[in-house]
């Protein structure tokens, strides 16, 4: 493992430039690989011209959508690229004729954007949010989801795998055996889970899944993709605005659709970041899901290890599952100082606000958090470095404010 993770990190020009990088779960430094297949693209674009390049790679892309399909434990015609994880997620929301009165069953630890999604959605079409309850140690109770389902009769289950705002991990699978069970189309949100943890899409038993390359994949920003099961394919769900990508159309008044997944993409690709996601998905299966699982789960558990000992924090993470987002609040400071105060220092972490997830938030008294995201190319002793600066950080007073005394 040693050798692994001196290649892993020789293969990172962040790491190999000196950046302490624990913001993973906000985007994670990418691979010398997957920086190669972006900027061969595009020069081979300034060479060729855009579409000509297209034509040149065809068999490049191809393979990316496999590699992409075989990170989930699908078939590539289960695979739609799209932009984001966001858009990813809000097609798969507009295959769905949503009426007044449907009824859509999520948790209390949703993302952000879907959760406005939701608002919305309810806003305009008059549909009503429902969110099973938590169990007592944290994240959705899948006993709460099978009654609420068994009673509620929603039109759809929409679960977030890892939130924003914590480390926890969702219990997705036993939510998908109470869907499938009750014949309930069940989508997840995998956008903080690809990468750090193991998917395969027949256990989660869902009918989609969107997800991002940006974050624990390593890939590029500004690409995303969605899992579309060939029950919801069987089914003919297709996006609410259809594009010529993934339709046909016939005559004046007719269209047929494509008969996979590629029904819910645009036309219009950035191809150089088509074969970004396509070398991240090939660089995450030669890591390997559970070895980047075990490392990048016990370097957070040792990040909360440190950060228990230091006055002025207290750790918010909770469930009997947390993965690699460690989350704190600092006594008194504006999460988003303490990050800007440790990028000064070459360390990189992120912040998460009330608004990003108001009800966990509000549940655990915080306004923001700091979080820490380490993956399974970085160290004991970078974890270490971050603490030791924080140690100082908590101690030195923001402007106008007394310095932090422990009780």
């Amino acid at each position: 493992m040693d050798h692994e993770l001196a290649r892993w990190r020789a293969e990172t020009p962040g790491v190999t430039a000196g950046r302490v990088h624990l913001n993973n779960a906000g985007a994670a430094l990418a691979p010398q690989p997957v920086l190669d297949a972006v900027l061969g693209h595009l020069r081979l674009e300034s060479l060729l011209g855009g579409y000509e390049a297209e034509d040149a790679v065809a068999d490049r892309t191809a393979a990316a959508y496999a590699g992409v399909a075989r990170l989930l434990g699908a078939a590539p015609r289960n695979i739609a690229l799209v932009e984001n994880a966001t858009a990813a997620f809000s097609l798969a929301l507009s295959a769905f004729r949503l009426a007044a009165g449907d009824v859509i069953l999520t948790t209390r630890n949703d993302y952000v954007s879907n959760q406005l999604s939701y608002l919305s959605l309810a806003r305009r079409f008059g549909l009503e949010i429902v969110r099973a309850a938590d169990a007592p140690e944290g994240g959705v109770d899948p006993q709460s989801v099978r009654e609420l389902i068994a009673r509620r009769r929603p039109r759809l289950v929409a679960v977030t795998w890892v939130p924003t705002s914590s480390g926890l991990v969702q219990p997705v699978e036993a939510v998908g055996a109470a869907c499938e069970a009750a014949g309930v189309p069940y989508l997840v949100d995998a956008c903080q889970a690809v990468g750090q943890i193991p998917v395969e899409v027949e256990r989660l038993r869902c009918d989609f899944l969107s997800a991002t390359a940006r974050k624990f994949l390593r890939g590029p920003r500004g690409i995303g993709f969605l899992y579309v099961s060939d029950r919801a394919l069987g089914r003919g769900d297709h996006p609410l605005f259809i594009d010529m990508r993934g339709a046909r159309w016939l005559e004046p008044d007719a269209f047929e659709l494509l008969p996979d997944a590629r029904r819910f993409e645009n036309w219009e690709f950035a191809h150089a970041l088509v074969l970004g996601l396509g070398a991240a998905a090939e660089y995450a299966l030669s890591v390997g899901g559970d070895v980047a699982r075990q490392r990048a789960h016990a370097l957070a558990a040792y990040a909360r290890q440190r950060l228990r000992t230091l006055d002025g924090l207290r750790l918010l993470d909770r469930g009997p599952e947390l993965c690699a987002i460690v989350t704190a609040e600092v006594a008194g400071r504006d999460a988003r100082e303490i990050v800007a105060l440790l990028r000064e220092r070459g360390i990189n972490t992120s912040a998460t606000l009330r608004a990003y997830a108001v009800i966990d938030m509000d549940e655990k008294r915080a306004a923001s958090a700091l979080r820490i995201s380490p993956h399974y190319y970085n160290t004991p002793g970078e974890v270490d470095s971050a603490v030791e600066a924080l140690a100082e950080l908590v101690t030195t007073p923001a402007p106008g404010q007394p310095p932090f005394a422990p009780s």
